[in-house]
């Protein structure tokens, strides 16, 4: 089950939740309905890993559990926050541009996804419990032409 408010909450804030699941397509495709198509791709596999992570790591794909995503676009930045009804984490890594180097093996799985995370968002912060993610885009500015001469 899918449920949308894309009623502002808050400053303009939209809200998509559904049941834990990998199936995310339909998920992926409204959160990135007004995204500008060069931006899409990117932000999609970004996206994808959130997503995955709250609902396989956070709520252990238990069908009872929701994953919220809060969405807008505030000043030229995409905003996404991402929450899960699981027991949170603790992320614990400083660099993010190499995850084998600091895991274990059978660790850099989840290493690189938080490395993808970090690549392609501009800011990706965890609230204290490890249970809700944010993330932010910012996107160019368009120039405005000047009138003067």
């Amino acid at each position: 089950m899918i449920t949308i408010s894309l009623r502002p909450v808050g400053r303009y804030w939209g809200t998509i939740s559904f049941a834990s699941t990998l199936y995310l397509c339909p998920i992926l495709d409204l959160l990135l309905n007004d995204i500008p198509v060069k931006l899409q791709s990117e932000l999609r596999l970004g996206l994808q890993e959130a997503l995955v992570n709250a609902a396989k790591h956070g709520n252990n794909l238990d069908p009872g559990k929701l994953v919220v995503v809060r969405f807008s676009l505030i000043n030229n930045q995409y905003w996404w926050i991402i929450s899960d009804q699981g027991s949170g984490f603790t992320p614990s890594l400083e660099d993010h541009s190499d995850p084998d180097d600091y895991l274990p093996p059978d660790e850099a799985e989840s290493g690189r996804g938080m490395s993808l995370l970090h690549q392609i968002f501009d800011q990706v912060k965890w609230n204290g419990k490890g249970t809700e993610l944010t993330l932010c885009k910012q996107v160019e500015s368009r120039r405005l032409l000047s009138l003067r001469r």
